[in-house]
């Protein structure tokens, strides 16, 4: 479905991103592998190889504009092309406002919405010479209906939302697709440190019966991403197993 498409995914070091890196190149996608430091792209490129599955990797600081588009330019004298970027870098949070101090909350602002700005800024110039291209972004079922306690997430994914909707508007003219996809709770790292209290309420309101696995949101990030869905922009597509706050 992917065949020879250049694609980067942020976050592809594990969880939803690695599944997602799988999902592509078993698809016939160049996967470039984006991570916070070397010795993690190194293990998620040599869990790929042990399945047969080609990818490279860098580890960019997504904190750091200019160290963007340092990878993105190599990406591009390398392949020529960037066809899909994946935005999928990213933290949660759980902590009551009373505790959480004004630096978590913008850590969570800084890798969830301002690198994900980062990254696409850097990307767009190359997808809009090129005619076309698609931007993907992670954001979550919080982002819809709000969470009980870590503010920060569901504001950093209503954020997700209002960019992804708005760059589709934005960037349709120039043929290249924006969307979005909204896990459910999903059997990632990232859920695992979330309490159980927080949990297991959360588990009763899937009318599926499961929580989500990273298959199946790389299994939509697919989908949005080959040309099943070429007249598909500007949408968040929930994958929640049907659940509701």
């Amino acid at each position: 479905m992917l065949k020879d498409k250049v694609v980067i995914i942020t976050g592809g070091t594990r969880g939803i991103g690695l599944e997602t890196a799988r999902t592509f190149a078993q698809n016939g996608a160049k996967v470039i592998i984006f991570g916070s430091r070397e010795e993690t792209v190194t293990k998620a490129i040599g869990t790929l190889k042990s399945e047969q599955l080609e990818a490279t990797g860098f580890w960019p600081n997504l904190d750091d504009y200019q160290s963007i588009q340092e990878a993105i330019s190599q990406i591009v004298a390398e392949h020529g092309r960037i066809d899909i970027l994946v935005n999928n870098a990213g933290i949660s949070a759980s902590k009551p406002i009373e505790d959480t101090t004004p630096e978590e909350f913008d850590q969570i602002i800084d890798l969830n919405v301002r690198a994900m700005f980062y990254v696409t800024k850097a990307i767009v110039p190359t997808m809009k010479q090129q005619g076309n291209g698609v931007i993907l972004n992670t954001s979550s079922m919080v982002s819809i209906y709000g969470q009980p306690a870590g503010v920060g997430y569901p504001t950093s994914k209503f954020a997700v939302n209002g960019m992804t909707k708005s760059l589709a508007r934005e960037l349709a003219p120039s043929g290249i697709r924006v969307n979005a996809v909204a896990p459910g709770i999903t059997n990632t790292d990232m859920v695992a440190k979330l309490p159980e209290a927080m949990i297991a309420p959360l588990i009763k309101t899937i009318p599926l019966g499961r929580i989500g696995e990273p298959k199946d949101i790389a299994n939509a990030f697919l989908f949005l991403a080959s040309d099943l869905a070429t007249y598909v922009t500007g949408e968040v597509l929930q994958v929640d197993g049907g659940a509701r706050s």
